[in-house]
């Protein structure tokens, strides 16, 4: 009776490994389309960026004979820190992702390392 409920328990935990395997794969694929979504971004970002500097070099040659080191000296400085701050927050946000299903999935392996184990 005993073995029975052991053996019970083994497929169960093995179908729900199953299952959480499967779900990992899905969520791969979903970081897939997600890079395909960040490498569009990426591109819109670059265009954007080109459109930035022509502005900035409008802006140094409205102020070409008055103030053109102000203008260019801050500029230069809204640049370098909106530059450093986005920076800053990607890598905090890049050290604070956990691995995906990795605690579950060890979890499950464990209680089947467990479950065989026993006699």
């Amino acid at each position: 009776m005993l073995a029975s409920v052991r053996e019970l328990a083994r497929t169960l935990l093995a179908i729900l490994e199953t299952r959480a395997r499967l779900a990992a794969t899905e969520l791969e694929e979903q970081a897939v389309r997600l890079v395909e979504i960040a490498l569009w971004l990426a591109l819109a970002i670059l265009f954007l960026s080109v459109a930035l500097v022509f502005v900035s070099v409008l802006v140094l040659l409205a102020f070409w004979d008055s103030n053109r080191m102000l203008a260019a000296t801050l500029l230069a400085v809204l640049y370098l820190s909106a530059g450093g701050a986005a920076a800053l927050v990607a890598r905090a946000r890049l050290r604070e992702r956990p691995p995906l299903f990795s605690a579950t999935l060890g979890e499950l392996s464990k209680d089947l390392e467990h479950l065989e184990r026993r006699p």
